[in-house]
Parts: structure tokens; C-alpha cells; sequence
């Protein structure tokens, strides 16, 4: 396992110091005097509370809820650590909310749930909805997280998104897709093997087969998923495909693409050694990959890699898809995150991964050379201009497949007002221009 670059007592003074916990809220508007005091509380509330009773989406107008999201969780697939109490969870759900506001500038709270199956988290979820522009559902186990998604979506009228499943396969399907481009494939021809069908890995292939591609293996901690099997629940039954292959060395020989949602150092050299010519390999397990990338390039130098860390190239992090697909959602006042919203974002992000990087994202990585080929697949996440591409991408879609609810004349005029906007926000709150070399 790799060395973490701090110390136990440097974490926990991280989080205790200047004062416990890493969000706080913040007031916006005056409250100089008694006449502040009577619009913002009584009497002068009772005003946009009556207007919004007569109808509900003025709340994006008069209340934050255009600007907030919920991080819930009930901490059962916390990180790494598997199932925590509940109130151990809360650390990470508040760095959620931490990357929301520092990546999109979105408010975010997380909510942390002393409650487990899967109707008890629907139905909170659902009560709490009227608060928030958007539901983020954070480390909740496979495979209860797919109902309670789904389930949470039907009785939600705002989007309700599980970043565990569709953050990783937003991020990867950028890189496949660029992936594909440097080497000549096409994507809905290459074989894909994920390794891992739990949340991340199911919620890839689904996005993937929506995306063109036909050719898809699963394969779980007991083998490929195929259809010989007779102990597949009914998330994984409709992936078993009828081929005689059984382990996971089987699956990967030819494989053109690997997707790693598993466990560290599951995948050998002689694995590698059986990729078809110039694959990817895109291993995610943190903190060690399926297999370290430099012991893969020590029997193959044509392969495209990428891992969840930040020490090796072609990080695929969700910290590049969930801010800036919420962000998109909420200016849109969108009732869901749809599957074309998950696209857009998809090739908003292959697309800027071909465009000059600017000298700010090189200096943040100590890289003098940065440009589009196998070690750069994905834009970096401190590229702010995926803030502005991304959630424009996200906005467009929105608008595009009826789910917003701002209601526009012309989309191309409105989308790129949107873009205008975003660049100036990102202007006046961290002095970046969008343009800048």
C-alpha cells in the first residue's frame, strides 16, 4: 500500500483546527438594522412564502435551493473502510461537500442517515427533497444503492444522482473515448472488461452500452458473468453473455479495454501480456490499483493507463463529472439527471483533453509539457475550464431532453449567455480567465 503524505495527528488536526469540521454557513444577505431583521424574518418572510405556495418553483427564486445540494449517506461503503456508524461517515461526506463548493460553487450538507434499508432511505429521501436543488447519495452499498436511487428518482422531482455508480463511469467513458481516438478503434467495437460488479462497475457498463458499445464483460470476485452461472442477482443477470470463459484471466485475453472497479493487485503481467495491441487499461481500485502501472509497462509499451490516483498520469477522478453535472442541473432547474446529461458530460470532458492546456494547470502539476496523447486523456481537475465546459455541456442536455424547468426561445442564445455567465463567475471568484494560455 502506498505511503499517505501526511501523519495521523496532521489528518486529525486538519479536521479539528481552527474549528471542528470542514463546512460552516455563511449569511448573504444584510441584517444591519431592524428593517433587514423584519424582511428576512418576520413579518417581511411571509411575502415569498405565499408566493411560493402558489407555486412551488419559485423557490429557485426566493431560497437557495437553486444553489444546494444534499450529501446522503448512510455510511455502509464509507471509502475504503466498508461500513461505519453513521456518524463516522460524516468526514467524508463533509469533504463532499468541501469539492462542491470549491470545484462548482455550490452549497452543499451532508446528512448523514441512522437509518439502513432501502424504504427507510427512500422515504427520508423524499421528505428532505422539498429543501434542496439535488439529492447527492454517497457511500450506500450495492447493491441497495440501485433501488435507492431509482426508487428515490420516481418519487423525487429533483435529480437524485449516486456518484459511487455514475461518477466513475462518466470520467472513464471520456478517457475510452479518447483512448479509442489515439489508437484508431472504434468505440463501439472494442472489448471492454470491468472488473467489479458492484455500484461503479454496473452503472459503466450501462453507460458504455447507452454510448455504443457492444462488447462488454463483467466479471465479479467469483468470475466472468456469464451465462452458465447460476448465482447472479438480478442486477447482473441481464450482463451474463455466452461465452466459455470463466476467470478473469480468461475475460481479458483481447480485451482492447479494462476497467478496474475491483481490488488492488488482482491482475498479473501475464494478464497484460494477453491485452489486445495498444489497450487501455484503466485500474481504479484506491488506494493500490488492480496492478501498479510501471509493473505493466514493464512487459507492454503500447498500452494507454489509468488509475484513481494522482501520482500517475490520466487520473480518472469523480471529482472532474459530480460538481459540474450538478451545477448544470440546478442552473437549469432540472428534475433528473438523465443519461444524456451523463453524455454530455462525458464529451465535454474527451473534448477539452484536446484543447492547449493552459500554463496555470501546468504549473499547479509541476508539468512543463502537457498535451492530448496517451499520458493526457482527461483534462486535470484543477482545469477550471471544466467548470465552464462541462456544466454548459450538462445545462444544453438538460434543456435539450425536457427535464429543465427554466423555459427558454432559443437554447443556443440561452446556452451561451450560460457559458458568458460562468466564465465571468469563474473570473470574479478565483481570478482565472477561461482563455488564458
Amino acid at each position: 500500500m502506498s505511503k499517505p503524505v501526511f501523519t495521523k495527528e496532521e489528518a486529525l488536526e486538519y479536521h479539528a483546527k481552527p474549528v471542528p469540521g470542514k463546512i460552516a454557513i455563511e449569511v448573504t444577505k444584510p441584517v444591519r438594522d431592524s428593517k433587514d431583521l423584519s424582511i428576512a424574518y418576520s413579518p417581511g418572510v411571509a411575502v415569498p412564502c405565499l408566493e411560493i405556495d402558489k407555486d412551488e418553483n419559485l423557490a429557485y427564486e426566493y431560497t437557495n435551493k437553486a444553489n444546494l445540494v444534499a450529501v446522503v449517506s448512510d455510511s455502509t461503503a464509507v471509502l475504503g473502510l466498508g461500513t461505519l456508524k453513521p456518524v463516522a461517515g460524516k468526514p467524508v461526506m463533509e469533504g463532499k461537500s468541501v469539492l462542491f463548493k470549491k470545484f462548482a460553487f455550490i452549497d452543499a450538507f451532508d446528512i448523514e442517515l441512522k437509518v439502513h434499508e432501502t424504504e427507510e432511505i427512500v422515504k427520508v429521501v423524499e421528505a428532505i427533497s422539498p429543501t434542496f436543488g439535488g439529492i447527492n447519495l454517497e457511500d450506500i452499498k450495492a447493491p441497495k444503492c440501485f433501488d435507492i436511487e431509482k426508487e428515490s428518482q420516481a418519487k423525487c422531482d429533483i435529480p437524485v444522482f449516486h456518484d459511487d455508480q455514475h461518477g466513475t463511469a462518466i470520467i472513464s467513458a471520456a478517457a475510452l473515448l479518447n483512448g479509442c481516438e489515439l489508437t484508431g478503434k472504434k468505440f463501439e467495437d472494442i472489448r471492454i472488461v470491468i472488473l467489479g460488479a458492484g455500484a461503479a462497475g454496473l452503472a459503466a457498463a450501462e453507460m458504455y452500452k447507452a454510448m455504443g458499445a457492444k462488447n462488454i464483460v463483467l466479471v465479479d470476485s467469483r468470475g466472468a458473468v456469464t451465462t452458465k452461472r447460476d448465482d447472479l442477482n438480478k442486477y447482473k443477470q441481464p450482463w451474463a453473455i455466452d461465452e466459455n470463459i470463466e476467470t478473469l484471466a480468461d475475460a481479458l485475453k483481447g480485451a482492447d479495454a479494462v476497467i478496474g472497479n475491483s481490488v488492488a493487485d488482482c491482475i498479473t503481467q501475464d494478464m497484460v501480456k494477453t491485452l489486445a495491441p495498444n489497450a487501455m487499461l484503466f485500474v481504479m481500485a484506491n488506494p493500490d490499483p488492480e496492478i501498479k502501472p510501471e509493473l505493466a509497462l514493464e512487459v507492454r509499451d503500447d498500452l494507454i493507463i489509468g488509475t484513481g490516483r494522482s501520482d500517475y498520469p490520466n487520473q480518472i477522478n469523480n471529482v472532474l463529472g459530480f460538481p459540474f453535472i450538478f451545477r448544470g442541473a440546478l442552473d437549469t432547474h432540472a428534475s433528473a439527471v438523465n443519461m444524456e446529461m451523463k453524455i454530455a458530460a462525458c464529451h465535454a470532458l474527451a473534448d477539452l483533453a484536446k484543447k492547449p492546456v493552459p500554463k496555470y494547470v501546468k504549473e499547479a502539476y509541476n508539468l512543463e509539457n502537457v498535451k492530448f496523447g496517451k499520458d493526457y486523456v482527461l483534462p486535470k481537475p484543477f482545469d477550471r475550464r471544466v467548470f465552464v465546459d462541462e456544466s454548459v455541456a450538462v445545462a444544453r442536455a438538460a434543456l435539450e431532453t425536457g427535464v429543465a424547468r427554466i423555459k427558454v426561445d432559443d437554447i443556443d442564445k440561452w446556452v451561451e449567455g450560460y457559458k458568458q455567465h460562468l466564465i465571468k463567475m469563474l473570473k470574479e471568484k478565483e481570478g482565472i480567465d477561461y482563455d488564458a494560455e
